[in-house]
């Protein structure tokens, strides 16, 4: 595929993954209603169909980083925590597909469940949040499945876990990695899931990290994990909500 045609291809999978082509409503409990362009490419509502609620910067974002892991010849596989309707991990497929790469593969690791219910007892960070009380954040794995194979991107170098990351994460046999995508929202889900997975980064990879702008124990998880880590890599706001960093 040519440069120009990969372009293409990837700006239409971000336009069609946000449903901006469509425009369907926001289910957001302080958002909701019709469609709102600023909103969806801000990531600033829930969608009723889109199969991401991110937003188009975060998702230029993210194309933007998966393809600097493939022209810089930075080794490893893509992994994302915290998928909902998986529209990031698609996109992460999508970028290999498009660039011809048979080799990596995509892990997309969620309880396909919705939130866990906090730990205060264990992480007193999550206590009084209570996006576990959220139905609509719950997909199943098959339904994720399901938008997977809309894309013709649904085959064997997609690789899913399923379960609690306290349970999945630090026994996972992969890596390395070249990009990691962190979306747990909660403290404890943030910290495991660097705990895990960062060692395994391998050197100029790269860690996003959804609602480090906006969600206080998810980026005191990240503040923690690096203080204590010595990780002193400079951080970049990709907007309101995420943030990204490049492994030094």
């Amino acid at each position: 595929m040519t440069t120009a045609a990969r372009q293409l291809y990837l700006d239409l999978l971000i336009s069609t993954l946000a449903n901006t082509i469509y425009q369907d409503a926001s289910t957001h409990p302080e958002n909701d209603g019709p469609f709102r362009g600023e909103l969806r490419a801000e990531g600033r509502d829930w969608p009723a169909i889109a199969h991401t609620m991110v937003g188009l910067r975060r998702l230029q974002n993210l194309r933007d980083l998966a393809q600097r892991t493939l022209d810089e010849e930075i080794c490893g596989d893509f992994i994302e925590t915290g998928v909902w309707r998986g529209g990031c991990c698609i996109l992460m497929r999508g970028v290999l597909a498009a660039n011809g790469v048979k080799d990596r593969k995509v892990y997309a690791a969620d309880s396909f469940a919705g939130l866990p219910p906090p730990d205060p007892q264990s992480y007193p960070q999550d206590d009084s949040w209570n996006f576990h009380r959220h139905k609509e954040l719950a997909v199943s794995l098959s339904q994720v499945k399901s938008n997977f194979a809309r894309y013709g991107l649904l085959d064997g170098q997609v690789i899913f876990v399923e379960g609690p990351f306290r349970d999945t994460l630090p026994s996972l046999k992969a890596g390395p990695f070249s990009l990691i995508r962190l979306d747990g929202d909660w403290y404890e889900s943030t910290y495991i899931a660097l705990d895990a997975l960062y060692p395994k980064l391998s050197p100029g990879g790269f860690v996003i990290v959804d609602d480090f702008n906006l969600i206080p124990p998810c980026r005191q998880a990240v503040i923690d994990y690096r203080s204590r880590h010595e990780v002193t890599a400079v951080m970049h706001d990709v907007d309101w909500n995420a943030s990204w960093w490049q492994k030094e």
